[in-house]
């Protein structure tokens, strides 16, 4: 959610610093700052400069700033208010600037304590505690390393944290407990951020810290220490991954930019799968033995990952037979049971880093004895690394914070597991199968011919703008799809929206339907369309507004609606998939035509990773 990023070089980083900032805006912040070591090597002293407000004004705010270490950081507002008092970096016993991404839990009464010792707050925030904290440690302990480490022994919660000490002015320390931190290696140069999105203009040579690793980083070397105390070396890894990728081109935003990339980023997550066919060894060594003998599948997510784990229980049930359960994550980790033996947990993320899905799979394993499968866009994210096996989707660096993308090479990668299921357990004989892999060449031209209809998107969006409510409805594998068109209406738009299965109508929704209630409708030419036929009957007999996104053959439908686009093709098993993209482009231009913050929306943040 917050974004740090910290720098420690022989040349200027205040640029590097605001560059790296501006890379994170997509997680959502409220209010921004920076921090300098000055005057190093005679009478060092910080220079500090926070906003309440955008990247942009903290640059204005600069533009005169030198310094060759500093740290610098977004906030989201979790404890007190989105102004500049609260914003970081936090001072403490005016010798220790602190930026900190997570919560504290048990900030208040580390706080009396400080305050018994003689110590000021000025904020409202739980960073500024941890800034006296590491003070106080200070006058306790024989090293600005030790005073760290003392200082997060206390700490209770999920945080990372960057520090500079105007008693090490050449030094800056880095620290992450359940959020994440990554280094990059650069020539006599090094830093830190929250994301790697930060860092790429920079280097490619990263490090990533694993959970209660804190790091000191000087002109000359990085070193770590893990959870225990004891030093050890992380090897650095080389990303194959573009600066340009963040860069938003052409395009208004970069909602709109990831929604044209589909095509492409689908195609690369499917890739493997069209060489080698539903062959599970595509997700890890021990994939076949795993997938052969698991008695149960949970899927485990959060927000639109949990409408891509709904869509994945329909294909693996009718592909395997075996039952499938979807979890919200934050709801899972609360609950109580034990899991069943052999049990395989598929949790899905974007980033890798959330924090209610990461605690989730931990929990798991404490219930009992199974297998982590991770289905994420982020290699080596703290997921990946956690699980016994990993799927990694292609989508690339995703920046808006609705999901696009992201979800929909998530869909194409569970379809392909599906399969692979299937495979392993001999579920399906070799011409389903092939049937099923078959539809898979096609699916980037569906996502393009479904992307050419982008201009009656717009006339619909036009009248919805106009609405303070809609309804979305869809059966099967489109039930989980008005979900999700559902959610991206409210994330952008701001419109109070809500997806239902069409066989629910009478249990409730109904009751809204009336002429000022459009009603935006997914029909697949299936076994099901004559069941949505009276559906679009009952709707229309109340004077609903049907919006209707069909399927060549699902022409009877149109006596009922107000409006409707077929798509170019008819789509098959992959239907959520496709269907998924006139909705992200309704949402958009909806959100659009109604000026709201497409890629920034109100209270949202891109990666969740507190609680």
């Amino acid at each position: 959610m917050c974004g740090i990023v910290g720098a420690v070089s022989t040349r200027n980083v205040v640029p590097m610093l605001i560059e790296g900032l501006s890379r994170l805006e997509y997680r959502g912040y409220d209010s921004s700052g920076i921090a300098l070591v000055l005057n190093q090597a005679n009478s060092p002293e910080f220079e500090r400069v926070r906003v309440a407000g955008r990247v942009a004004d903290l640059n204005a705010k600069t533009t005169n700033s030198t310094g060759q270490i500093g740290i610098a950081h977004t906030r989201w507002a979790t404890h007190g208010a989105p102004n500049e008092a609260n914003a970081h970096p936090h001072l403490g016993g005016n010798e220790i600037m602190v930026v900190h991404n997570g919560i504290i839990e048990n900030f208040a009464d580390i706080k009396n304590e400080l305050i018994a010792l003689g110590y000021t707050f000025t904020s409202e925030t739980d960073t500024e505690v941890i800034a006296h904290l590491i003070a106080y440690q200070q006058t306790q302990t024989p090293t600005f390393l030790a005073a760290v480490q003392a200082s997060i022994r206390q700490l209770h919660g999920a945080f990372a944290i960057g520090v500079l000490s105007l008693q090490n002015p050449t030094q800056v320390i880095c620290a992450r407990q359940g959020s994440p931190l990554v280094i990059g290696l650069g020539f006599q140069e090094f830093f830190f951020a929250s994301d790697i999105a930060a860092l790429l203009p920079l280097t490619q040579k990263m490090i990533y810290l694993e959970e209660g690793d804190i790091a000191l980083l000087d002109y000359q070397k990085i070193q770590i220490w893990d959870n225990t105390g004891l030093a050890v070396i992380r090897q650095p890894r080389m990303l194959d991954v573009c600066a340009d990728s963040a860069e938003l081109g052409p395009y208004r935003h970069y909602m709109q930019k990831e929604i044209f990339e589909q095509p492409t980023a689908i195609a690369n997550t499917i890739n493997q799968a069209l060489s080698q066919g539903f062959n599970p060894d595509q997700f890890g060594e021990q994939a076949q033995q795993i997938l052969q003998q698991a008695t149960a599948i949970r899927i485990i997510a959060c927000g639109t990952s949990y409408h891509a784990g709904l869509v994945a229980r329909y294909w693996i049930e009718a592909y395997t037979g075996m039952p499938v359960s979807v979890d919200i994550a934050s709801e899972y980790r609360y609950s109580n049971g034990l899991e069943q033996r052999g049990t395989l947990i598929i949790a899905i993320s974007q980033s890798g880093e959330t924090a209610d899905l990461l605690a989730a799979i931990r929990n798991a394993k404490e219930r009992g004895e199974v297998k982590i499968l991770a289905l994420c866009n982020v290699a080596h994210s703290t997921l990946t690394r956690e699980a016994d096996l990993s799927i990694l989707t292609q989508a690339g660096i995703e920046i808006g914070v609705a999901s696009t993308k992201a979800f929909t090479t998530q869909l194409a990668a569970l379809y392909v597991f599906a399969g692979c299921l299937a495979q392993a357990r001999s579920s399906l004989s070799d011409e389903k199968l092939a049937e099923l892999a078959n539809w898979l060449p096609r699916l980037p031209a569906m996502i393009s011919a479904a992307l050419s209809q982008e201009s009656e998107i717009e006339g619909w969006a036009q009248a919805l703008s106009h609405h303070a409510h809609t309804l979305y409805l869809g059966r099967n594998t489109l039930f989980p799809i008005a979900l999700e068109g559902a959610l991206k209406l409210k994330e952008i738009a701001y419109i109070h929206a809500e997806g239902y299965a069409a066989g629910e109508l009478k249990h409730g929704p109904l009751a809204l339907v009336d002429e000022n209630m459009p009603v935006i409708v997914c029909a697949a030419n299936d076994a099901l369309f004559e069941k949505l036929m009276s559906n679009l009957r009952e709707v229309e007999a109340r004077g609903g507004q049907i919006y209707l996104i069909a399927e060549p053959g699902c022409e009877a439908a149109l006596p009922y609606v107000k409006s409707a686009i077929f798509l170019p093709l008819n789509t098959g098993p992959l239907a959520p998939i496709v269907f998924t993209i006139p909705l992200q482009l309704l949402a958009y231009h909806t959100a659009h035509r109604k000026g709201t913050d497409v890629d920034k929306p109100r209270n949202l943040a891109k990666s969740v990773t507190v609680e």
